[in-house]
């Protein structure tokens, strides 16, 4: 290839522009690093180190020196409510909005912090309204979460369904299990209302939004137990083993009333059994024993808690082999002596071990609870606890 010699004209040009293009960046930079106030540095410096209460004051003093800092104000704001004192947050962004100079861009930035000001103090009503009304589409998505959250507080669920389908449009993130949720709870509604079939219709909805709602099947299962239709509640119920086994033991109570009414309880039992062997689910062991003490007897429920701590050892199941021990003890004319109270003791022992450490925790903020919920009471977040407890 032959050298060009009008590259060695052009290269000296590209290299003074380039040259020039950081000269003038570099005096930008200068030019806005001298324009904010010192305390906004000091501001900054406590807040790495944790210091809020002096952050605080840094950027109060800040914004008094440098009143027409959007940014500044956003900080202080945010701080605010991140400290709890929402009222400042509030005071301070309603006089931002009380300025006649600002831009139209401006006024939707100080609406938005506003209707988080609001969100955060729990005025719902006032948030809604502010948040509903930034339509522009950089405050979309996050006004959408917001609307959520407080539809869903405020159990308004046919928006939620609106809002959490157009956020899932505009954001590509599924909201499929919190959707089916939402129709749930309107057929919980619905059936306290004694309206059936529109409980029925909204859990067909949520089977059709996300096909694994265990929830929806649990319902179901239940309007069918209560209509004394208790091969189509049976039937329901047994699909939940496709949808989601580990939450089988959440309905084996339930299936076990079934096969009673239908006197199949010995069905039920064989069900269970097959459940137990598959799965080793130790909610499904609970129920398992208890039905076959009391319709088998303690030789049975003994043997079936036997098998299952060789299996997997666990205090909760050496409980119930010593309670249905202690019972046959107790039961046999033969057995008259200090062994059954021995066995009672033990089982005292090993329930004194055991205490209350059977919870069910909440795997995005650890709250513990005594029984199953779909939404977690403390963060509201949808099947965040698991189907099983956790034992020892």
């Amino acid at each position: 290839m032959e050298f060009e010699f009008w590259w060695l004209l052009v290269l000296p040009l590209f290299f003074s522009l380039g040259w020039l293009a950081a000269r003038v960046d570099l005096k930008q930079l200068l030019a806005e690093s001298t324009a904010l106030p010192a305390a906004y540095f000091k501001g900054l410096n406590f807040l790495i180190t944790n210091q809020q209460d002096k952050a605080i004051e840094a950027f109060s003093e800040a914004v008094q020196a440098n009143t027409e800092s959007l940014e500044l104000h956003f900080a202080l704001g945010s701080l605010f409510r991140k400290r709890g004192e929402v009222d400042r947050a509030i005071h301070l962004h309603l006089n931002l909005l009380n300025k006649n100079e600002l831009a139209p861009q401006q006024k939707l930035a100080v609406t938005a912090e506003l209707a988080q000001d609001y969100l955060k103090a729990g005025l719902l009503d006032r948030a809604e309204e502010l948040f509903e009304s930034l339509d522009d589409d950089r405050y979309r998505q996050p006004a959408l979460r917001a609307l959520l959250e407080i539809y869903v507080r405020e159990r308004e669920w046919e928006r939620a369904i609106k809002a959490a389908t157009e956020l899932e449009r505009l954001s590509g993130v599924p909201f499929r299990i919190e959707i089916s949720h939402y129709y749930c709870e309107i057929a919980v509604e619905s059936k306290l209302a004694n309206d059936t079939k529109t409980a029925k219709v909204n859990l067909e909805q949520a089977l059709n939004t996300n096909k694994n709602c265990v929830r929806a099947n649990v319902l179901l299962g239940d309007l069918e137990f209560e209509a004394d239709a208790h091969e189509a509640a049976i039937s329901t119920w047994k699909r939940i083993e496709f949808q989601q086994p580990e939450y089988l033991g959440l309905i084996a109570p339930k299936l076990l009333s079934s096969y009673r009414a239908l006197n199949q309880t010995a069905d039920g039992l064989a069900l269970l059994r097959t459940y137990l062997q598959t799965y080793q689910l130790s909610s499904l062991l609970n129920v398992l024993y208890e039905a076959t003490l009391t319709e088998e007897g303690a030789e049975s429920a003994a043997k079936l808690a036997r098998n299952e701590l060789i299996k997997k050892p666990s205090l909760s199941t050496l409980d119930q082999l010593l309670q249905a021990r202690a019972i046959v003890e107790t039961s046999n004319p033969q057995s008259k002596n200090a062994i059954p109270q021995d066995t009672q003791l033990m089982q005292q022992a090993v329930r004194h071990a055991i205490g209350n450490k059977t919870a069910y925790h909440c795997e995005q903020c650890g709250f513990k609870a005594k029984y199953h919920h779909w939404q977690c009471p403390a963060c509201n977040a949808w099947e965040a606890l698991p189907a099983e407890p956790a034992t020892i």
